[in-house]
Protein backbone atom coordinates (compact mmCIF):
# COMPACT_ATOMS: atom_id res chain seq x y z
CA UNK A 1 0.00 0.00 0.00
CA UNK A 2 1.55 3.14 -0.89
CA UNK A 3 0.35 6.28 0.32
CA UNK A 4 0.80 9.42 -1.98
CA UNK A 5 2.79 12.21 -1.13
CA UNK A 6 3.47 16.29 -2.56
CA UNK A 7 6.95 17.37 -3.94
CA UNK A 8 6.94 21.17 -2.96
CA UNK A 9 10.27 23.19 -2.68
CA UNK A 10 12.53 20.22 -3.03
CA UNK A 11 10.92 18.21 -0.05
CA UNK A 12 8.70 15.11 -0.05
CA UNK A 13 5.14 16.76 2.22
CA UNK A 14 2.16 14.80 3.87
CA UNK A 15 -0.47 17.14 2.73
CA UNK A 16 -3.08 19.02 4.99
CA UNK A 17 -5.75 17.41 2.41
CA UNK A 18 -9.38 16.28 2.60
CA UNK A 19 -8.85 12.54 2.81
CA UNK A 20 -7.67 10.51 0.39
CA UNK A 21 -8.54 8.73 -2.56
CA UNK A 22 -8.31 4.65 -3.22
CA UNK A 23 -6.09 3.70 -5.90
CA UNK A 24 -7.13 1.09 -7.77
CA UNK A 25 -5.49 -2.02 -10.40
CA UNK A 26 -8.19 -2.01 -12.62
CA UNK A 27 -6.99 -5.23 -13.92
CA UNK A 28 -8.12 -6.69 -10.57
CA UNK A 29 -10.13 -3.92 -8.87
CA UNK A 30 -7.27 -4.11 -5.45
CA UNK A 31 -6.66 -1.03 -4.03
CA UNK A 32 -2.73 -0.63 -4.54
CA UNK A 33 -2.47 3.04 -2.55
CA UNK A 34 -3.87 5.89 -1.90
CA UNK A 35 -3.80 9.82 -3.11
CA UNK A 36 -4.72 13.06 -1.03
CA UNK A 37 -6.96 15.27 -1.86
CA UNK A 38 -4.83 18.12 -1.50
CA UNK A 39 -6.26 21.66 -0.58
CA UNK A 40 -6.50 24.80 -2.60
CA UNK A 41 -3.83 26.10 0.25
CA UNK A 42 -1.50 23.04 -0.45
CA UNK A 43 -1.49 23.89 -4.04
CA UNK A 44 -0.60 27.71 -3.34
CA UNK A 45 2.36 26.75 -1.33
CA UNK A 46 3.51 24.96 -4.27
CA UNK A 47 2.65 27.77 -6.78
CA UNK A 48 4.73 30.28 -4.22
CA UNK A 49 7.70 27.92 -4.16
CA UNK A 50 7.79 27.75 -7.98
CA UNK A 51 7.57 31.52 -8.03
CA UNK A 52 9.91 32.02 -5.10
CA UNK A 53 12.42 29.28 -7.20
CA UNK A 54 11.74 31.47 -10.69
CA UNK A 55 14.42 34.45 -10.67
CA UNK A 56 17.52 32.13 -9.93
CA UNK A 57 16.15 29.51 -12.61
CA UNK A 58 15.50 31.90 -15.08
CA UNK A 59 19.27 33.09 -14.32
CA UNK A 60 21.19 29.66 -14.96
CA UNK A 61 22.73 29.53 -18.25
CA UNK A 62 20.33 27.90 -20.52
CA UNK A 63 22.80 24.86 -21.47
CA UNK A 64 23.31 24.55 -17.54
CA UNK A 65 19.33 23.96 -17.22
CA UNK A 66 20.15 21.20 -19.88
CA UNK A 67 22.38 19.62 -18.19
CA UNK A 68 19.77 18.60 -15.48
CA UNK A 69 17.54 17.21 -18.60
CA UNK A 70 20.36 15.00 -19.57
CA UNK A 71 20.91 13.83 -16.22
CA UNK A 72 16.87 13.44 -15.69
CA UNK A 73 17.43 11.04 -19.13
CA UNK A 74 19.96 8.81 -18.10
CA UNK A 75 17.86 8.01 -14.70
CA UNK A 76 14.21 7.73 -16.23
CA UNK A 77 16.52 4.93 -19.12
CA UNK A 78 17.79 3.21 -16.22
CA UNK A 79 14.50 2.97 -14.55
CA UNK A 80 12.61 2.48 -17.76
CA UNK A 81 11.34 -1.19 -16.62
CA UNK A 82 10.10 -0.15 -13.34
CA UNK A 83 8.29 2.48 -14.47
CA UNK A 84 6.16 0.78 -17.32
CA UNK A 85 5.26 -2.32 -14.82
CA UNK A 86 4.14 0.62 -12.47
CA UNK A 87 2.18 2.71 -15.30
CA UNK A 88 0.32 -1.04 -16.34
CA UNK A 89 -0.25 -1.75 -12.55
CA UNK A 90 -2.20 1.45 -12.04
CA UNK A 91 -3.07 2.03 -15.59
CA UNK A 92 -4.12 -1.45 -17.22
CA UNK A 93 -2.33 -0.93 -20.76
CA UNK A 94 -0.11 -3.69 -21.47
CA UNK A 95 3.20 -3.85 -21.13
CA UNK A 96 4.24 -3.24 -24.22
CA UNK A 97 2.12 -0.36 -24.46
CA UNK A 98 3.51 1.12 -21.24
CA UNK A 99 7.04 0.92 -22.60
CA UNK A 100 6.09 2.45 -25.63
CA UNK A 101 5.34 5.87 -23.77
CA UNK A 102 8.92 6.18 -23.23
CA UNK A 103 9.93 6.66 -27.01
CA UNK A 104 7.93 10.26 -26.94
CA UNK A 105 9.37 11.19 -23.68
CA UNK A 106 12.86 9.98 -24.74
CA UNK A 107 12.16 12.56 -27.81
CA UNK A 108 10.81 15.28 -25.96
CA UNK A 109 13.65 15.36 -23.14
CA UNK A 110 16.03 15.15 -26.24
CA UNK A 111 14.23 17.63 -28.01
CA UNK A 112 14.38 19.99 -25.43
CA UNK A 113 17.86 20.07 -24.28
CA UNK A 114 17.97 21.56 -27.42
CA UNK A 115 16.98 24.69 -25.78
CA UNK A 116 20.07 26.63 -26.83
CA UNK A 117 19.22 26.83 -30.25
CA UNK A 118 15.43 26.71 -29.88
CA UNK A 119 15.39 29.44 -27.61
CA UNK A 120 17.46 32.14 -29.93
CA UNK A 121 15.95 35.11 -31.21
CA UNK A 122 16.61 37.06 -34.01
CA UNK A 123 18.17 40.25 -34.58
CA UNK A 124 18.17 42.72 -37.96
CA UNK A 125 21.16 44.80 -38.15
CA UNK A 126 20.10 48.35 -39.87
CA UNK A 127 16.40 48.26 -39.15
CA UNK A 128 16.78 52.00 -39.76
CA UNK A 129 19.68 54.59 -39.69
CA UNK A 130 22.18 53.64 -36.87
CA UNK A 131 19.06 51.29 -35.29
CA UNK A 132 19.66 48.01 -34.95
CA UNK A 133 16.43 45.49 -34.03
CA UNK A 134 16.21 42.46 -31.98
CA UNK A 135 14.10 40.18 -30.61
CA UNK A 136 14.48 38.08 -27.72
CA UNK A 137 12.79 35.10 -25.93
CA UNK A 138 12.21 35.24 -22.36
CA UNK A 139 10.93 32.72 -19.77
CA UNK A 140 7.65 34.46 -18.22
CA UNK A 141 7.54 32.62 -14.51
CA UNK A 142 5.61 29.65 -13.40
CA UNK A 143 3.74 27.21 -15.48
CA UNK A 144 1.34 24.26 -14.38
CA UNK A 145 -0.15 20.71 -16.11
CA UNK A 146 -3.13 19.36 -15.49
CA UNK A 147 -2.13 15.36 -16.71
CA UNK A 148 -4.18 12.90 -17.93
CA UNK A 149 -4.94 9.02 -17.09
CA UNK A 150 -4.37 7.57 -20.00
CA UNK A 151 -0.38 8.55 -20.44
CA UNK A 152 1.03 9.09 -17.23
CA UNK A 153 4.34 8.91 -17.79
CA UNK A 154 4.34 10.29 -21.48
CA UNK A 155 1.69 13.62 -21.58
CA UNK A 156 3.48 15.52 -18.82
CA UNK A 157 6.51 15.47 -20.98
CA UNK A 158 4.81 17.09 -23.37
CA UNK A 159 5.16 20.59 -21.36
CA UNK A 160 7.66 20.04 -18.52
CA UNK A 161 11.14 19.24 -19.90
CA UNK A 162 10.29 22.67 -22.02
CA UNK A 163 9.18 24.86 -19.48
CA UNK A 164 12.10 24.21 -17.52
CA UNK A 165 14.57 24.41 -20.11
CA UNK A 166 13.44 28.16 -21.34
CA UNK A 167 13.90 29.21 -17.76
CA UNK A 168 10.14 28.87 -16.36
CA UNK A 169 9.24 26.84 -13.08
CA UNK A 170 6.35 24.41 -12.80
CA UNK A 171 3.66 22.92 -10.87
CA UNK A 172 2.50 19.36 -12.06
CA UNK A 173 -1.00 17.82 -11.21
CA UNK A 174 -1.02 14.14 -11.86
CA UNK A 175 -4.43 12.33 -12.53
CA UNK A 176 -5.89 11.34 -8.68
CA UNK A 177 -6.39 7.66 -11.17
CA UNK A 178 -2.60 6.84 -11.61
CA UNK A 179 -0.26 9.18 -9.22
CA UNK A 180 2.26 6.40 -8.82
CA UNK A 181 3.99 6.49 -12.48
CA UNK A 182 5.02 10.86 -11.86
CA UNK A 183 5.72 10.19 -7.95
CA UNK A 184 8.22 7.93 -8.82
CA UNK A 185 9.35 9.52 -11.93
CA UNK A 186 8.87 12.92 -9.50
CA UNK A 187 12.37 11.17 -7.27
CA UNK A 188 14.13 10.86 -10.46
CA UNK A 189 13.82 14.75 -10.91
CA UNK A 190 14.64 15.19 -7.34
CA UNK A 191 17.80 13.03 -7.57
CA UNK A 192 18.50 14.27 -11.22
CA UNK A 193 19.15 17.56 -8.78
CA UNK A 194 16.60 20.29 -10.28
CA UNK A 195 16.36 23.24 -7.63
CA UNK A 196 14.37 23.14 -4.88
CA UNK A 197 10.97 25.05 -6.05
CA UNK A 198 12.25 24.46 -9.99
CA UNK A 199 9.30 21.47 -10.06
CA UNK A 200 6.38 20.96 -7.94
CA UNK A 201 4.15 18.22 -7.90
CA UNK A 202 0.60 18.28 -6.39
CA UNK A 203 -1.83 15.56 -5.90
CA UNK A 204 -5.60 15.27 -5.44
CA UNK A 205 -8.63 16.22 -7.43
CA UNK A 206 -10.47 19.30 -9.12
CA UNK A 207 -9.73 21.54 -6.17
CA UNK A 208 -6.08 21.57 -6.94
CA UNK A 209 -6.78 22.19 -11.15
CA UNK A 210 -9.15 25.11 -10.09
CA UNK A 211 -6.38 26.50 -7.50
CA UNK A 212 -3.38 26.32 -10.54
CA UNK A 213 -6.06 27.83 -12.96
CA UNK A 214 -7.33 30.74 -11.12
CA UNK A 215 -3.70 32.00 -9.05
CA UNK A 216 -2.36 35.02 -10.66
CA UNK A 217 0.97 33.54 -10.63
CA UNK A 218 0.66 31.12 -12.53
CA UNK A 219 1.60 32.09 -16.16
CA UNK A 220 -0.23 29.28 -18.02
CA UNK A 221 -1.58 26.26 -18.04
CA UNK A 222 -1.51 22.76 -19.91
CA UNK A 223 -4.61 20.84 -19.99
CA UNK A 224 -4.91 17.47 -21.79
CA UNK A 225 -8.51 15.53 -21.03
CA UNK A 226 -12.26 15.98 -22.10
CA UNK A 227 -13.62 18.34 -24.34
CA UNK A 228 -15.85 19.42 -21.67
CA UNK A 229 -13.34 20.38 -19.32
CA UNK A 230 -11.16 21.61 -21.88
CA UNK A 231 -13.44 23.95 -22.87
CA UNK A 232 -14.31 25.42 -19.35
CA UNK A 233 -10.23 25.53 -18.20
CA UNK A 234 -9.74 28.13 -21.54
CA UNK A 235 -12.43 30.12 -20.58
CA UNK A 236 -11.12 30.68 -17.08
CA UNK A 237 -7.79 30.86 -18.36
CA UNK A 238 -9.07 33.27 -21.43
CA UNK A 239 -11.26 35.29 -19.21
CA UNK A 240 -7.52 35.96 -16.50
CA UNK A 241 -5.32 37.01 -19.33
CA UNK A 242 -3.59 33.54 -18.50
CA UNK A 243 -2.28 31.51 -21.58
CA UNK A 244 -3.45 28.34 -22.02
CA UNK A 245 -3.20 25.11 -24.16
CA UNK A 246 -6.72 23.10 -23.61
CA UNK A 247 -6.72 19.62 -25.42
CA UNK A 248 -10.00 17.88 -25.15
CA UNK A 249 -11.61 14.82 -26.93
CA UNK A 250 -11.49 12.97 -29.86
CA UNK A 251 -13.28 10.91 -32.45
CA UNK A 252 -10.73 9.86 -34.68
CA UNK A 253 -11.43 8.63 -38.09
CA UNK A 254 -9.51 5.51 -40.74
CA UNK A 255 -10.93 6.13 -44.30
CA UNK A 256 -10.11 2.68 -46.43
CA UNK A 257 -10.12 2.88 -50.23
CA UNK A 258 -10.63 0.30 -52.78
CA UNK A 259 -7.09 -0.15 -53.66
CA UNK A 260 -5.35 -0.17 -50.53
CA UNK A 261 -3.25 -3.25 -49.20
CA UNK A 262 -6.34 -5.01 -46.93
CA UNK A 263 -4.47 -7.39 -44.80
CA UNK A 264 -1.92 -4.99 -43.96
CA UNK A 265 -4.32 -2.33 -43.23
CA UNK A 266 -6.04 -4.66 -41.07
CA UNK A 267 -3.02 -5.00 -38.76
CA UNK A 268 -2.16 -1.32 -38.48
CA UNK A 269 -6.47 -0.86 -37.65
CA UNK A 270 -6.12 -3.06 -34.49
CA UNK A 271 -3.24 -1.37 -32.76
CA UNK A 272 -5.02 1.96 -33.82
CA UNK A 273 -8.71 0.86 -32.36
CA UNK A 274 -7.62 -1.72 -29.42
CA UNK A 275 -4.47 -0.48 -27.95
CA UNK A 276 -4.60 0.81 -24.54
CA UNK A 277 -8.04 -0.62 -24.61
CA UNK A 278 -9.01 2.36 -26.81
CA UNK A 279 -8.35 4.68 -24.34
CA UNK A 280 -6.05 7.02 -26.00
CA UNK A 281 -6.54 10.41 -27.81
CA UNK A 282 -4.98 9.26 -30.97
CA UNK A 283 -6.58 5.79 -30.95
CA UNK A 284 -8.82 5.67 -33.65
CA UNK A 285 -12.89 4.81 -33.63
CA UNK A 286 -14.21 4.79 -36.63
CA UNK A 287 -13.90 3.06 -39.89
CA UNK A 288 -14.98 4.16 -43.13
CA UNK A 289 -15.05 2.17 -46.30
CA UNK A 290 -14.99 2.93 -49.38
CA UNK A 291 -17.29 1.47 -51.87
CA UNK A 292 -19.43 -1.96 -51.31
CA UNK A 293 -16.57 -4.20 -51.71
CA UNK A 294 -14.09 -2.19 -49.62
CA UNK A 295 -17.21 -2.47 -47.03
CA UNK A 296 -17.48 -5.92 -47.15
CA UNK A 297 -14.16 -7.24 -47.33
CA UNK A 298 -12.26 -4.87 -44.73
CA UNK A 299 -15.94 -5.75 -42.39
CA UNK A 300 -14.91 -9.44 -42.20
CA UNK A 301 -10.93 -9.21 -42.41
CA UNK A 302 -11.46 -6.64 -39.22
CA UNK A 303 -14.16 -8.74 -37.37
CA UNK A 304 -12.17 -11.75 -37.69
CA UNK A 305 -8.93 -10.24 -36.26
CA UNK A 306 -10.09 -8.13 -33.30
CA UNK A 307 -12.14 -11.93 -32.61
CA UNK A 308 -8.31 -13.67 -32.42
CA UNK A 309 -6.98 -10.64 -29.54
CA UNK A 310 -6.53 -11.85 -26.33
CA UNK A 311 -8.46 -9.78 -23.14
CA UNK A 312 -6.32 -10.17 -19.91
CA UNK A 313 -4.88 -9.13 -16.79
CA UNK A 314 -1.36 -7.04 -18.61
CA UNK A 315 1.08 -8.27 -15.29
CA UNK A 316 0.17 -12.08 -16.61
CA UNK A 317 3.86 -13.50 -17.60
CA UNK A 318 1.83 -15.20 -20.78
CA UNK A 319 1.94 -12.18 -22.14
CA UNK A 320 5.22 -10.05 -21.54
CA UNK A 321 5.70 -10.45 -24.89
CA UNK A 322 2.38 -10.23 -26.19
CA UNK A 323 -0.15 -7.50 -27.22
CA UNK A 324 -3.20 -7.78 -24.67
CA UNK A 325 -6.38 -5.82 -24.24
CA UNK A 326 -6.44 -4.79 -20.71
CA UNK A 327 -9.29 -3.29 -19.21
CA UNK A 328 -10.72 0.22 -19.20
CA UNK A 329 -9.70 2.75 -15.88
CA UNK A 330 -12.31 2.30 -13.80
CA UNK A 331 -15.88 1.14 -12.67
CA UNK A 332 -17.27 3.97 -13.81
CA UNK A 333 -16.31 4.05 -17.17
CA UNK A 334 -16.76 0.22 -17.83
CA UNK A 335 -20.63 1.25 -16.79
CA UNK A 336 -20.57 4.40 -18.97
CA UNK A 337 -18.98 2.45 -22.25
CA UNK A 338 -21.57 -0.37 -22.00
CA UNK A 339 -24.16 2.39 -21.49
CA UNK A 340 -23.23 3.51 -24.79
CA UNK A 341 -22.98 -0.09 -26.66
CA UNK A 342 -26.81 -0.55 -25.39
CA UNK A 343 -27.56 3.07 -27.19
CA UNK A 344 -25.46 1.41 -30.24
CA UNK A 345 -28.28 -1.57 -30.17
CA UNK A 346 -31.40 0.81 -29.68
CA UNK A 347 -30.42 3.13 -32.50
CA UNK A 348 -30.09 -0.08 -35.28
CA UNK A 349 -26.58 -0.22 -35.74
CA UNK A 350 -24.98 -3.92 -36.20
CA UNK A 351 -23.66 -4.76 -32.91
CA UNK A 352 -21.42 -7.60 -34.78
CA UNK A 353 -18.65 -8.04 -31.75
CA UNK A 354 -20.10 -7.39 -28.47
CA UNK A 355 -17.43 -7.39 -25.62
CA UNK A 356 -19.50 -7.04 -22.99
CA UNK A 357 -19.82 -10.04 -21.60
CA UNK A 358 -15.82 -10.85 -21.33
CA UNK A 359 -14.60 -12.80 -18.13
CA UNK A 360 -10.74 -13.11 -17.31
CA UNK A 361 -9.78 -16.01 -14.71
CA UNK A 362 -8.94 -14.92 -11.59
CA UNK A 363 -9.11 -11.13 -12.07
CA UNK A 364 -13.46 -11.19 -11.84
CA UNK A 365 -13.40 -7.86 -10.25
CA UNK A 366 -11.06 -5.96 -12.76
CA UNK A 367 -12.90 -3.55 -15.44
CA UNK A 368 -12.51 -5.40 -18.73
CA UNK A 369 -14.45 -5.23 -22.03
CA UNK A 370 -13.04 -7.01 -24.72
CA UNK A 371 -12.93 -5.13 -28.54
CA UNK A 372 -16.59 -4.45 -29.51
CA UNK A 373 -17.82 -3.67 -33.07
CA UNK A 374 -20.76 -2.02 -34.87
CA UNK A 375 -21.47 -2.31 -38.42
CA UNK A 376 -23.91 -0.63 -40.12
CA UNK A 377 -23.76 2.04 -38.79
CA UNK A 378 -24.95 5.64 -39.72
CA UNK A 379 -23.35 9.19 -39.42
CA UNK A 380 -24.71 11.25 -36.54
CA UNK A 381 -25.85 7.86 -34.85
CA UNK A 382 -24.36 8.64 -30.86
CA UNK A 383 -22.00 6.10 -31.17
CA UNK A 384 -20.56 7.96 -34.09
CA UNK A 385 -20.54 11.26 -32.92
CA UNK A 386 -19.50 10.38 -28.98
CA UNK A 387 -15.87 9.86 -28.23
CA UNK A 388 -16.40 6.27 -26.35
CA UNK A 389 -12.73 5.89 -25.05
CA UNK A 390 -12.85 2.35 -24.99
CA UNK A 391 -12.06 -0.54 -27.27
CA UNK A 392 -15.19 -0.06 -29.40
CA UNK A 393 -15.06 0.51 -33.44
CA UNK A 394 -17.80 1.35 -35.40
CA UNK A 395 -17.66 0.19 -39.25
CA UNK A 396 -19.29 3.04 -42.08
CA UNK A 397 -19.40 3.24 -45.54
CA UNK A 398 -19.02 6.01 -48.07
CA UNK A 399 -19.75 5.82 -51.34
CA UNK A 400 -16.35 7.86 -52.60
CA UNK A 401 -13.78 9.93 -50.93
CA UNK A 402 -15.70 13.27 -50.52
CA UNK A 403 -18.48 11.62 -48.82
CA UNK A 404 -15.55 10.03 -46.27
CA UNK A 405 -14.07 13.56 -45.65
CA UNK A 406 -17.47 14.83 -45.53
CA UNK A 407 -18.72 12.58 -42.60
CA UNK A 408 -15.07 13.41 -40.60
CA UNK A 409 -15.88 17.55 -41.43
CA UNK A 410 -19.44 17.31 -39.55
CA UNK A 411 -18.40 16.42 -36.51
CA UNK A 412 -16.78 18.41 -33.87
CA UNK A 413 -14.05 16.91 -33.16
CA UNK A 414 -10.80 17.16 -35.23
CA UNK A 415 -7.87 15.39 -33.24
CA UNK A 416 -6.29 13.18 -36.06
CA UNK A 417 -7.47 11.23 -38.75
CA UNK A 418 -6.09 8.40 -41.54
CA UNK A 419 -6.33 7.20 -44.84
CA UNK A 420 -5.75 4.44 -46.41
CA UNK A 421 -4.42 4.47 -50.05
CA UNK A 422 -1.59 3.75 -52.62
CA UNK A 423 -3.03 6.75 -54.61
CA UNK A 424 -1.44 10.18 -54.41
CA UNK A 425 -4.49 12.26 -55.83
CA UNK A 426 -6.34 10.76 -52.66
CA UNK A 427 -3.78 10.67 -49.94
CA UNK A 428 -3.25 14.64 -51.24
CA UNK A 429 -6.92 15.55 -51.21
CA UNK A 430 -7.49 13.74 -47.94
CA UNK A 431 -4.53 15.75 -45.98
CA UNK A 432 -5.58 19.00 -47.40
CA UNK A 433 -9.51 19.04 -47.06
CA UNK A 434 -9.88 16.87 -43.80
CA UNK A 435 -10.47 19.24 -40.43
CA UNK A 436 -8.39 17.27 -38.38
CA UNK A 437 -4.67 18.62 -36.89
CA UNK A 438 -3.16 15.36 -37.51
CA UNK A 439 -3.35 13.49 -40.72
CA UNK A 440 -1.98 9.81 -41.65
CA UNK A 441 -1.04 8.35 -44.78
CA UNK A 442 -1.30 4.32 -44.41
CA UNK A 443 -0.29 4.71 -40.92
CA UNK A 444 -3.52 3.90 -38.25
CA UNK A 445 -1.68 6.13 -35.11
CA UNK A 446 -0.73 9.29 -36.95
CA UNK A 447 1.18 11.00 -33.79
CA UNK A 448 4.29 12.93 -34.45
CA UNK A 449 7.77 12.48 -33.55
CA UNK A 450 8.77 15.00 -30.52
CA UNK A 451 10.69 17.40 -32.67
CA UNK A 452 7.17 18.38 -34.71
CA UNK A 453 3.92 20.17 -32.67
CA UNK A 454 1.28 17.70 -31.29
CA UNK A 455 -2.42 19.38 -31.45
CA UNK A 456 -5.77 18.82 -33.02
CA UNK A 457 -8.79 21.65 -34.37
CA UNK A 458 -12.30 22.31 -33.42
CA UNK A 459 -13.18 20.74 -30.38
CA UNK A 460 -10.08 18.63 -29.84
CA UNK A 461 -8.15 21.82 -28.49
CA UNK A 462 -9.04 25.62 -27.62
CA UNK A 463 -5.33 26.75 -28.04
CA UNK A 464 -3.00 27.94 -31.24
CA UNK A 465 -0.05 26.62 -29.71
CA UNK A 466 0.22 22.99 -29.53
CA UNK A 467 2.28 20.57 -28.03
CA UNK A 468 5.65 19.48 -27.55
CA UNK A 469 8.66 20.57 -30.75
CA UNK A 470 9.45 24.38 -31.40
CA UNK A 471 5.87 24.92 -31.33
CA UNK A 472 5.42 24.40 -27.66
CA UNK A 473 8.55 27.25 -26.49
CA UNK A 474 6.14 29.51 -28.17
CA UNK A 475 3.81 29.16 -25.43
CA UNK A 476 6.55 28.87 -22.09
CA UNK A 477 8.76 31.96 -23.63
CA UNK A 478 7.33 35.89 -24.57
CA UNK A 479 8.76 37.84 -27.72
CA UNK A 480 10.33 41.26 -26.15
CA UNK A 481 11.38 43.10 -29.49
CA UNK A 482 14.50 45.61 -28.92
CA UNK A 483 14.92 48.61 -30.70
CA UNK A 484 18.53 50.16 -30.29
CA UNK A 485 20.98 52.77 -30.88
CA UNK A 486 23.86 54.63 -29.58
CA UNK A 487 25.30 58.22 -30.79
CA UNK A 488 29.17 58.10 -31.03
CA UNK A 489 30.68 59.50 -28.23
CA UNK A 490 32.96 63.01 -28.58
Amino acid sequence: MNSVKNYVNGLWVDPQNNGYLDIENPSTGEIIGKVPLSTGEETIKAILSAEAAFPSWRDTPVSRRADYLYTLLNLVEKNEDQIARLITLEMGKSISDSRAEFKRLYENIQTACGMPVLQQGDKLVGASYGIDGEVILQPLGVFGMIAPFNFPAMVPFWFLPYALASGNTYVLKPSEQVPLTMQFITQLIHDAGIPAGVYNMVNGDKTVGEALTSHPSVKGISFVGSTAVARIIAKECGSSGKRYQAMGGAKNHMVVMPDAKKDEVVRNMLTSCFGCAGQRCMAASAIICVGDETYSEIREKFIQAAMQLPVGNPLDPIFEKEDVVGPVISAKAKQRIHALIEEGVTEGATLALDGRNVCVKGCEKGYYIGPTIFTEVKPGMKIHRTEIFGPVVVIMKASNLDEAIGIINDLNYGNGASIYTQNGYYSRKFKLETDAGMIGINVGIPAPVAYLPFGGMKDSSFSETKAQGRDVIGFFTDRKIVTERYWNED
